[in-house]
């Protein structure tokens, strides 16, 4: 009966979402207040019903309901509670559910937070968004509905893919679904402002808190995914350029781009036009990503679906949307009118510099991902464009982009002193070649190119730490005035500064991971002894586990730093007999911001393995970079000045005339 209360829910859903579409829509056009009324709670029930579609799906997963198809095909009834609740999403119904659950709850929070947005643009971003809406509510109760029952029910289910029982299934697919959703509310914007004929600075300002909430979604969503894929699969690698990694970039790089052309739209109404094209371009960038995750046209890890169907209906969706949004988007462009005149040596040219390159960037990725796709469409031929590729062309593209970062806050708006710039970055090129220099000194001069590397990471973090000490005159004026300063900043300069510095950060991770890492692949037995980065690693024996729904064998290392044990590590191998799949598990152990990784190979009978042993120095610091980056997005966000819609003129108080 929950079930079908679910499936129920979600067709009240789509009708509700097609009345919130066409009954706003119309009363923006005719400016008849009554419609314009019916979008704020047409959004938020919407919202509800979608919660409550999706609470029925998670009862019918946590009580084993193997009277439901999906629960069937995707869950056990041993498996863990929490990976029970996971497993809701860890199947294609199931996330198509959980996407159009957030795209709901955006739709919630512009209705509940967008109190200071004009009633007739207000209208029209949620009737865009329930647009949306309609075409994946119908998607999924066409093609992929969840509440399929099966008579007669099976007494066990299938349980789920053991790689997805994990506590990354927990947080990575949410976080990416909240980033690329997110990014619907930008599009929703531009679409709203093309049709209203409005776009200027405050238009700019509603837009900038979406678009980097969708950001730091993004960039939380990326990074757990990479550091799940780092753990889980016992490949050791943190990145593999696989197309489906690369669909959770590209919009990652243009909503990026969005947020700093913003920043020129906000401060000086230049950028309308590009601004505006951005938004359309970071949703379809997303729409494109869950193109390729559901339509079947590839196969990895991540994706779930393999039905043409499905592929044709969600192709449709993408047709419609990016289509109709550049159609609209070409239609009204001319009509807008320029902004402000500056020179190219500006903050505004340092931004423009940016978004040229990170759109270029984006630009490559795409071509790196759909290449093969069309080539096989169109010969046949089977090619794989990978890590060669992208390495030979992204990198040389991002090192100018990542120079120049710390240039722009230090340029001023409408015209700006590069020389003046590049004296306040004294620090910051004095530290990184201190940074290179220690590294030859520590490592050699084997590497010309992980000494730049290094020196870069430096160049980033501590310029945009002298971007914070230059506006508060820290050494130019007394120290408790440069206090007085500090505690005076807004927020969304500590956020800036924490954002770039975040990006060093990961880049001298990225750098020491890959240059300095080692690996080490042998065969052991119990007893057997190998060094590794200065400690020594013995495998002391195996040992047979039972897991609630998988069994292991485990090999039991100790780890010592001079002749002392510091750690033991616990790889295993896991036969899950649901499926007859075995999977490796790895042994993480973290030195200060290094790992040493130790993952299982066949074990023979003669009771010896294959072990890979790998030393990660400052491996932590790719994830660490990317957390630093999110609480700087946090801090900007919980800025006073950045709120969701302009804030309205106060009423004039005209004193009463005297008697």
């Amino acid at each position: 009966m929950i079930a079908e209360l679910g499936h129920f829910a979600l067709i009240l859903a789509l009708v509700l979402a097609v009345v919130q579409s066409v009954l706003p829509f119309w009363g923006a056009m005719t400016d008849d207040r009554r419609l314009i009324a019916v979008a704020g709670p047409a959004a938020v029930t919407q919202f509800l019903l979608v919660g409550l579609s999706f609470a029925a799906l998670v009862h019918a997963y946590i009580v084993s309901d193997f009277s439901v198809l999906n629960v069937v095909e995707n869950s056990h009834s041993q498996k863990p509670l929490l990976y029970k609740i996971t497993g809701t999403w860890g199947n294609h119904e199931g996330s198509m559910l959980l996407w159009v659950l957030i795209l709901a709850l955006f739709g919630a929070m512009v209705a509940a937070f967008g109190r200071n947005l004009p009633d007739r643009l207000k209208a029209l971003v949620l009737a865009v968004q329930a647009w949306i809406a309609s075409a994946f509510l119908l998607f999924v109760l066409l093609t992929s509905n969840p509440f399929i029952r099966l008579n007669p029910a099976p007494i066990e289910g299938n349980d789920l893919n053991p790689v997805l029982q994990d506590i990354g299934l927990a947080v990575h697919p949410p976080l990416l679904y909240l980033g690329y959703v997110g990014c619907s509310i930008a599009f929703a914007f531009a679409i709203a402002a093309l049709i209203d004929g409005r776009i200027d600075a405050a238009w700019a300002r509603w837009v900038r808190p979406w678009t980097l909430a969708a950001w730091m979604f993004l960039t939380l969503g990326i990074a757990m995914g990479s550091y799940w894929a780092y753990y889980e699969l016992g490949w050791g690698g943190f990145w593999f350029w696989d197309p489906v990694e690369n669909a959770s970039l590209m919009p990652w790089l243009a909503a990026t781009a969005l947020l700093h052309s913003a920043i020129v739209m906000e401060k000086r109404e230049a950028l309308k036009i590009w601004t505006v094209l951005l938004a359309i371009l970071a949703f379809s960038l997303s729409l494109l990503g869950t193109f390729l995750v559901r339509s079947g046209v590839l196969t990895s890890v991540h994706t779930f679906a393999s039905d043409p169907t499905r592929g044709v209906f969600i192709l449709a969706i993408l047709c419609v949307f990016i289509g109709g949004g550049l159609s609209l988007f070409a239609f009204r462009a001319t009509r807008l009118a320029p902004g402000g005149v500056f020179a190219p040596i500006s903050r505004e040219g340092a931004l423009i510099l940016n978004n040229l390159f990170l759109t270029v960037l984006a630009a490559v990725v795409l071509t790196g991902t759909l290449y093969p796709l069309v080539l096989e469409a169109l010969t046949g031929a089977r090619i794989s464009v990978g890590a060669p590729f992208f390495n030979l062309i992204f990198i040389p593209l991002a090192v100018p982009l990542l120079i120049i970062v710390p240039f722009g806050p230090m340029l001023a708006w409408k015209r700006g002193d590069l020389r003046a710039a590049s004296e306040r970055l004294f620090a910051a090129f004095g530290a990184a070649i201190l940074a290179a220099a220690v590294s030859a000194w520590l490592a050699g001069m084997d590497d010309v190119l992980a000494l730049f590397g290094v020196a870069l990471a430096f160049w980033l973090i501590v310029g945009a730490l002298s971007e914070l000490a230059f506006r508060v005159k820290l050494g130019r004026a007394p120290v408790a005035e440069s206090f007085r300063r500090l505690a005076g900043m807004p927020r969304s300069a500590f956020g800036t500064t924490l954002a770039h510095a975040g990006v060093g950060v990961t880049v001298l991770g990225l750098v020491a991971a890959t240059t300095w890492a080692s690996e080490d692949i042998l065969t052991m037995k119990a007893g057997d002894t190998v060094e590794v980065a200065s400690r020594t690693l013995k495998l002391d024996g195996f040992q047979q586990r039972a897991g609630p729904n998988y069994a292991e064998t485990v090999a039991r290392f100790t780890v010592y730093d001079g002749g002392a044990a510091v750690a033991v590590m616990e790889p295993s191998k896991r036969n899950f007999a649901a499926r007859q799949t075995m999977t490796t598990e790895a042994a993480i152990t973290t030195f200060g911001l290094s790992q040493l990784y130790i993952s299982l190979g066949d074990i023979t009978p003669e009771s010896a393995v294959t072990v890979r042993v790998f030393w990660k120095p400052l491996v932590t610091l790719i994830w660490l970079g990317a957390v630093v980056m999110a609480i700087g997005g946090i801090l900007s966000l919980s800025d006073r000045r950045l709120r969701v819609g302009a804030p309205k003129p106060a009423r004039r108080t005209v004193a009463a005339p005297a008697e």
